[in-house]
């Protein structure tokens, strides 16, 4: 089924998927292996790299002399890069080759890993740090992308997303690990640790993932790519920068206006030019914009549930970073565990009931948490539990969110499918931290009771809470349609 009118479609690296016995039985060959295996790989540098650094966060700030403000600054600025061109990076993969872009970004990535491990300059492994995101920004949705075009349709492409799902859950519990152990030797080992892995991404990509030609037309929406651009960056700028300035702040408010009059003229733009940049049917999708909303009830619950319990966990009971990233791998283990069975289970039960099951699971693991805390939360009675609940959930939610954002969407949109669900998901995370932040900030210091967390957690809940509602609704509709159709 196709939903693009207005695109021509970048010679794709096979057929239009569709429901035939061919595409069902889509053979994995050795070069279809290799190809999966160079795209998990990147994203599994995506989350090693995030868990690392924020492990790493303390000493870095004492060997630069960086405050916290500024240490902010180091995750914010690659969140920055990230989710603001993260749209327009998987765009332009659909208009300049999935390929290209593929392997030009995962260049910067490597350069600007290398250069953040030598630079003595705060400002400069700042820099470093955005530059990151930028190229990530243009990975992460290219490599979906790569995967969706080049696993049909159905059971070849279920069971691809679930081996990638696994390597990103992988990477970011296998980041907090080597970052508590790396840190030891000098933070600059979490920033030198990735570059021999992108360079060999960057030469198996180069030899295995298939040539595609840039679409013929839909690539010169420059005023289209400038707005939606300047409007993303200001937007996620605003996010991450309100809780150290203040929500009502003057400087917050006004970036927060211009953001939406940058998107507004995005939009103004696009529904004048011949060949617009983003086609805004994609979001009449009715099945697109549940997994766009579904990751933010994923992703933003359960990073702001983790940002929380490492402020708890280090400041409030003391432990050290690596006995802190032992005490959440659980949920790391279950993700690797049960993301491989997840392609299988989508296959039979189609993704709403999945993602449904997954964020019942997250809900459930935070009230376990509030219920059963006390004052000071035991590690099996209460963390644990919650862990396995949050992985379990996170191990059903994710695979299924990202076949349902880019099922039955055309080729030539793979890239806008993917680039929309994952901004969705950063920058819906990176809103929900930011008000989780600005609930908590002040209270929590040094505190070993888990009562100053509690609102932070209740809202997390809520986050949770929305996106089980928003799945179980239409199920409950699907339903009641049935008997009156018998």
């Amino acid at each position: 089924m196709s939903l693009s009118t207005e695109a021509t479609p970048a010679t794709p690296t096979h057929p239009p998927a569709a429901s035939t016995p061919a595409a069902a039985e889509q053979k994995w060959t050795p070069r279809l292996w290799g190809v999966l295996a160079v795209l998990c790989l990147v994203l599994f540098l995506d989350g090693l790299d995030v868990s690392m650094v924020g492990v790493a966060l303390p000493s870095i700030g004492r060997e630069l002399g960086l405050s916290a403000t500024s240490l902010q600054w180091i995750v914010n600025g690659y969140v920055l890069g990230y989710g603001g061109l993260m749209m327009l990076g998987g765009r332009m993969a659909d208009l300049l080759g999935r390929r290209r872009v593929f392997l030009i970004a995962l260049s910067v990535f490597a350069a600007a890993s290398l250069l953040g491990g030598v630079v003595d300059s705060g400002p400069l492994l700042i820099a470093t740090r955005f530059v990151k995101g930028l190229a990530a920004a243009f990975t992460a949705p290219t490599a979906l992308s790569i995967l969706t075009t080049t696993f049909h349709e159905g059971p070849a492409r279920n069971r691809a997303l679930s081996v990638f799902s696994l390597f990103g859950a992988t990477g970011y519990s296998s980041g907090l690990i080597l970052g508590g152990l790396l840190t030891g030797f000098g933070w600059r080992w979490t920033f030198l640790t990735p570059v021999p892995l992108a360079v060999l991404a960057l030469v198996l990509g180069y030899v295995l993932i298939p040539r595609d030609r840039p679409a013929e037309t839909g690539g010169h929406d420059l005023a289209g790519a400038a707005t939606l651009t300047g409007g993303m960056l200001l937007a996620v700028y605003t996010v991450v920068s309100a809780p150290e300035r203040g929500w009502g702040s003057p400087l917050t408010l006004g970036s927060f206006a211009l953001a939406i009059l940058l998107l507004a003229a995005f939009v103004a733009v696009e529904k004048r030019v011949a060949h617009p940049l983003v086609r805004f049917g994609i979001l009449r999708v009715a099945t697109v914009v549940r997994a766009n909303l579904s990751i933010i009830g994923l992703f933003g619950s359960y990073l702001s549930f983790q940002f929380l319990m490492t402020l708890y966990l280090q400041d409030g009971l003391g432990w050290s970073p690596l006995r802190m990233a032992l005490g959440l791998l659980p949920a790391g283990i279950v993700v690797a565990v049960g993301s491989p069975l997840t392609g299988r289970l989508i296959n039979r039960y189609g993704t709403p009931p999945l993602i449904l099951a997954s964020m019942a699971s997250m809900s459930l693991g935070y009230v376990w948490f509030l219920a059963t805390a006390g004052t000071t939360p035991g590690y099996a009675a209460t963390i644990l539990p919650t862990m396995l609940l949050l992985g379990g959930g996170f191990a059903f939610g994710f695979s299924a969110i990202m076949a349902q954002a880019t099922e039955g969407i055309d080729d030539s949109e793979q890239g806008l499918a993917s680039g929309l669900v994952q901004t969705s998901g950063q920058v819906g995370a990176a809103l929900v931290l930011a008000v989780v932040t600005a609930v908590v900030t002040g209270t929590t210091a040094g505190s070993a009771d888990i009562g100053p967390y509690r609102p932070g957690i209740n809202l997390v809940t809520a986050v949770a809470a929305g996106g089980l509602l928003l799945n179980l609704l239409p199920l409950l509709r699907s339903s009641r349609r049935t008997p009156a159709r018998a």
